[in-house]
């Protein structure tokens, strides 16, 4: 009767319900327990049908009130799902009917119903409706999942909890759902994802099987090709970690690093893609901007140039975007070590290595695209936009990646021996000053037989070069005082490989005097000693 009145066209109807409905589930809660188990789960239904009120925002939001009210009230008189029987327990709950096959001594009849039809609710079209319900359905679970036993808690997970983000918000081709659905199933999303997080570190212990599954989730945020999606990816993911860290094993360890790694990896397809949207566009050649080209364009070419411009566009927006994650990811990364240093063995750093190698190689792909760049140059040039900071990506992926190879030789010299982390820093080292070099015009020469060079005069640098050439200044700068605090052993291992690259620096023009003062440091405080030896 009340489950029709909850849907009925006229509003007195409806209200009137409610009020009556509300009651009865104060007062007489322990009756609607104590009958045929249906009965609670038509209160249930009958609950979520009001929320579906058009009538009343307020009724609808009750309603979901109540739902926890009901959970309160099962635990205060010890609904407690535990188990009896394992052999007669259910692997899987039927959220969609709220009805599960269990010992017919358990209660599991009465939390299922409820926390099926919770589920059910965070696909409600009313964002007020499908938050409140997110949040009542993660508190229900986190306020009494004292109650539940092992075999509940996966069911709830496999039933509940993951058919949540099962409709992915980033797709594995990172595409994402542009349209009014997408972006609210995204927000809904955003919110279950920092519940489950919280619900997982409070009762990992219970569901620590579940921890492969439960991190692949939280990362899967991260293969967005959206900087916002990523950035809650990576914020959840610290919160995992931090949550769980005193808790985890070796392997268990390993198990987030990969997934991790995984994700991370996912996302540096999104550069080829720009590659290929830019492939065949062809950029005017205009002194004007483009706002200004537009009143005297040729009718017959302007419809294809303005689309060549609006692939552009988003191209650029695309490729800046991708910049910003992937120093998103590095920030995470050199995050995750400070924080978990301690914990990490040479297995686990090989991992957090081994992903920032692959942006920084990536980096370094970015900034070679040059005809990629050239269109850049001139369609920002056009629109009157700024240009991707692509060398300032590569800079901060190497700076970063130098940085935590630096910590880790510091930190733990034993395990810096057993990973040759020196050696990693050295060849990182020699990259950015070959960069450098080649920037300037003064790349090595590959044939180490060649005694006698061939001298060539010194072309100025251009104007584009020169800018180029300051802006690789900074990394440089670091490389120099790396290299000038080695230790006075470890310089003279790696001085062959050096020694050259540095004879080659006193030769090249330098957009910066404090190039040629670092280059001056070295040579007086660590070659210097060597050769009066």
């Amino acid at each position: 009767v009340f489950t029709a009145a909850a849907a009925d066209d006229r509003k007195s109807i409806v209200l009137l319900a409610f009020e009556t409905m509300e009651k009865i589930v104060r007062d007489y809660f322990p009756y609607i327990t104590e009958t045929e188990t249906t009965t609670f789960t038509d209160c249930v239904k009958c609950l979520i049908t009001f929320t579906s009120s058009k009538f009343s925002s307020d009724a609808s939001l009750n309603a979901i009130a109540f739902l926890r009210f009901c959970a309160v009230k099962l635990a205060e008189e010890g609904f407690v799902c535990h188990d009896k029987d394992t052999d007669h327990q259910s692997n899987n709950l039927d959220s969609s009917e709220g009805n599960a096959i269990v010992h017919k001594d358990d209660h599991v009849y009465f939390w299922v119903p409820l926390l099926a039809g919770l589920a059910r609710l965070t696909t409600d079209t009313r964002p007020t409706i499908r938050k409140g319900a997110v949040e009542v359905l993660f508190d229900i679970l986190k306020d009494h999942g004292e109650l539940f036993s092992q075999s509940f808690w996966t069911n709830i997970f496999g039933s509940v909890i993951y058919p949540l983000f099962n409709s992915e918000i980033c797709t594995p081709n990172g595409q994402s759902d542009s349209t009014e659905d997408g972006s609210w199933n995204f927000e809904t999303k955003t919110v279950a994802v920092k519940c489950l997080v919280d619900l997982y570190v409070t009762f990992f212990d219970v569901m620590r099987p579940e921890l492969t599954r439960v991190t692949s989730v939280v990362t899967s945020f991260i293969r967005s090709a959206y900087r916002q999606s990523a950035s809650i990816g990576m914020s959840v993911f610290q919160r995992l970690t931090e949550g769980l860290a005193s808790k985890l094993s070796k392997d268990e360890w390993k198990e987030i690093l990969l997934c991790f790694k995984e994700s991370a990896a996912h996302t540096l397809v999104v550069f080829d893609k720009i590659v290929k949207m830019m492939q065949n566009i062809e950029i005017p050649e205009r002194n004007e901007s483009y706002s200004e080209a537009e009143k005297y364009s040729d009718p017959d070419i302007e419809d294809e140039e303005e689309a060549n411009m609006e692939t552009s566009s988003y191209a650029i927006v695309k490729m800046k975007n991708h910049m910003s994650l992937q120093l998103l990811i590095v920030q995470g990364i050199v995050k995750l070590y400070e924080t978990h240093r301690r914990s990490f063995c040479a297995e686990h750093m090989g991992i957090i290595l081994e992903m920032l190698s692959a942006i920084t190689s990536h980096a370094s792909e970015v900034s070679s695209e040059s005809a990629l760049h050239i269109k850049f140059h001139k369609a920002c040039s056009l629109l009157e936009i700024s240009e991707p900071a692509v060398i300032h990506f590569e800079n901060e992926s190497y700076q970063s990646y130098l940085k935590l190879l630096q910590a880790l030789l510091h930190d733990n010299p034993s395990l810096s021996r057993e990973m040759n982390i020196e050696s990693q820093i050295m060849l990182v080292s020699v990259k950015i000053l070959r960069k450098y070099l080649n920037c300037a015009g003064q790349e090595p020469s590959k044939d180490a037989s060649c005694k006698d060079p061939v001298v060539h005069w010194a072309l100025p640098l251009s104007a584009a070069k020169k800018e180029e050439l300051s802006a690789r200044t900074p990394l440089v700068l670091h490389v120099m005082r790396l290299l000038g605090g080695l230790e006075r052993e470890c310089f003279r291992r790696n001085l062959p490989l050096l020694f050259p690259l540095l004879a080659n620096l006193v030769r090249c023009e330098h957009s910066s005097r404090e190039v040629q003062v670092a280059l001056y440091d070295v040579f007086q405080s660590s070659i210097g000693p060597i050769i009066s030896v």
